[in-house]
């Protein structure tokens, strides 16, 4: 009898994955989540000691055999005979073979042990790509929030003592054929009991199922919310909105809690019930043996050697029942990764591109927020030459960040195009196209490190000189070196001990690291001070000098007064483009809602 699928494939997709357990002779081969994108990456390796715990799981469950041949020989040859030799020789040899089982059993554990961490060292940089990758598509999905943690599941599962149950489930039919040979009664009795006992598996299945979604559901918006009251802790202190944050929370808490014990106790109910099941099944074995030997029709051996092997052969049944939260998770888990991973295929290995000229063209670009199906952003078209500079004003809401983000290569054009000396940004790589571009976003954010780490954009081994070279064309060499710890002093997520104005300038600094060709600056101007600001306008008229470009976003004409050009969006389109001047008498008429473009092809 082979095993419930412990992970069934995921509907989301067809031909997702499946995984199934055979015993072919002597070997069990395990093959686990088939993705057919053209890679398997969700099986486990080395294939190699796959079939070697396959072949301990032949050794394991043949040495299980140990003690009902011992029982056997003892009742039925040792005291028939009171021969105290053979009793010794026997005891002996059953002592070897329990010892060469334990070794066995323990040698299997630990590659399975090792068979999961590999799978997660194999593939959670993977995971965390695709995830990242998700996320930047569909900010609020939640399966891509936990998929480290899904993989996690996955390799705790490997790791659990189910999962060598699991591969002695399909020895089941050998002990079950082994009574048969000992009688047929005893055969049609553990069979019945097999056969109830994966019942109530079923039932398991059928009655946590529910209450275990619920549970993982809830538990997963808690962990949202949770995650966000504490990136948002000092101003929900500051607004006094604490009290009630903490509600909401303790609310979805409280909802995956009581989902997550009515689960338990439906599961621990079928699980208590399974143990006694397994307990009368044995002593109406060891009684149905003893009318077979009263009849004549059994010896006594195999009486007692008969309830041994039914308890063997339901023993990994039973523990399945008892771990079938570890199943279930693993195959939420499993689901939710083979649906991520085939949804969000590899990046594709690109051939080096040379340093790009800095030249600039949009065409007919259109953006759909991640998670949105309405266009924020509509046709917009330009060309920038090198040394040239772009300035975009608008109301809010106007598309301007969204502009800004496309440009980055942080979102996805929905349609159009836009090319970096003739080149799309995935024609870059995955972060080549990013090395190339400075962004500052309108909300900035430093990540978890030293400030020379957010300058260096967390390269593992960033040029010092690289580092001071982008912090001195920021002006914020001087401020660093204030700092207590200078290029050393660890800042956090939210900035640590810096200011708004010093965020400010990290983030230009970080912009100006490597060199890039375009600067995209969403609002720099933002916290910064007089001096902080006479040091954005050098830089950004050095960077020109180079050759770079330079595209500003900002809501004040006065922000653009060093640009050749300007573009007035509202509402998603563009009403002005062409030189900063001729824009800005045009759209300084009182006719504002005449505005038009100017120049289409400015900068052509």
């Amino acid at each position: 009898m082979l095993p419930a699928d412990p992970w069934q494939p995921a509907t989301a997709v067809s031909g997702l994955g499946w995984c199934f357990f055979a015993a072919q002779g002597r070997r069990q081969v395990v093959i686990l989540g088939k993705v057919q994108w053209g890679r398997t990456e969700l099986r486990v390796e080395p294939t190699g000691l796959l079939v070697l715990v396959g072949l301990f799981s032949v050794a394991v469950n043949l040495l299980l055999l140990t003690g009902p041949v011992y029982m056997l020989q003892v009742y039925d040859r040792v005291l028939t005979s009171r021969s105290q030799p053979t009793l010794v020789a026997l005891s002996v040899l059953a002592a070897g073979l329990f010892a060469a089982m334990g070794l066995v059993e323990h040698a299997r554990g630990r590659i399975l042990a090792r068979l999961g961490a590999a799978l997660q060292s194999r593939i959670e940089a993977r995971v965390l790509s695709a995830a990242q990758t998700r996320l930047a598509r569909q900010p609020e999905d939640a399966a891509a929030r936990i998929a480290l943690q899904d993989l996690d599941a996955v390799q705790r599962l490997w790791t659990s003592p189910v999962m060598a149950h699991v591969f002695d489930l399909p020895w089941c039919p050998l002990f079950l054929a082994i009574l048969f040979a000992f009688g047929a009664p005893l055969g049609w009795l553990a069979l019945a009991g097999a056969m109830v006992l994966w019942g109530l598996a079923v039932l398991t299945r059928s009655a946590t199922s529910a209450a275990s979604n619920s549970a993982n559901l809830n538990h997963l918006r808690a962990e949202a919310q949770v995650a966000e009251m504490l990136r948002q802790a000092e101003g929900l202190r500051g607004l006094g909105m604490t009290g009630p944050a903490s509600l909401r929370w303790k609310d979805r808490r409280r909802a995956a809690l009581t989902a997550l014990m009515r689960a338990a106790d439906r599961a621990a109910a079928i699980a208590a019930l399974s143990r006694i099941l397994r307990m009368v099944l044995q002593s109406a074995m060891l009684g149905l043996g003893a009318l077979l030997v009263l009849e004549g029709a059994l010896s006594a051996g195999a009486m007692v050697a008969g309830s041994v092997l039914l308890g063997r052969s339901l023993q990994p049944v039973e523990q399945v029942i008892a771990h079938w939260h570890l199943i279930i998770r693993g195959q939420e888990a499993y689901r939710r990764l083979s649906a991520l991973l085939a949804s969000t295929p590899p990046a594709q290995d690109r051939s080096p591109l040379p340093r790009p000229a800095p030249r600039l063209e949009v065409q007919g670009l259109t953006i759909v927020p991640p998670g949105g199906d309405t266009p924020v952003l509509r046709s917009v078209t330009f060309r920038l030459e090198p040394g040239q500079s772009l300035g975009v004003l608008g109301p809010s809401g106007a598309g301007k960040s969204s502009l800004a983000r496309a440009l980055a290569g942080a979102w996805p054009a929905a349609a159009g195009t836009v090319r970096l000396d003739g080149a799309t940004p995935d024609q870059f790589g995955p972060d080549g196209y990013g090395r190339l571009i400075g962004y500052v976003p309108q909300r900035l954010h430093l990540f978890e490190g030293t400030v020379a780490d957010n300058i260096a954009r967390l390269d593992l081994v960033p040029a010092p000189g690289a580092i001071i070279s982008a912090a001195h064309r920021a002006g914020a060499h001087d401020m660093i070196l204030r700092l207590p710890l200078g290029y050393d002093t660890p800042v956090s997520a939210q900035g640590g001990p810096l200011s708004g104005g010093q965020t400010q300038l990290i983030g230009l600094a970080r912009a100006l690291y490597g060199d890039p060709v375009v600067l995209v600056l969403d609002e720099p101007h933002a916290n910064l001070d007089a001096a902080g600001q006479q040091a954005l306008e050098e830089a950004l008229l050095t960077h020109r000098a180079g050759g770079g470009i330079v595209i500003l976003f900002a809501h004040q004409v006065a922000q653009v007064q060093g640009c050749d050009l300007l573009m007035m969006l509202d509402q998603g389109r563009v009403h002005a483009l062409g030189p900063r001047e001729a824009v800005l008498q045009q759209t300084l008429r009182p006719a504002l809602p005449g505005l038009r473009a100017i120049a289409p092809g400015a900068g052509a």
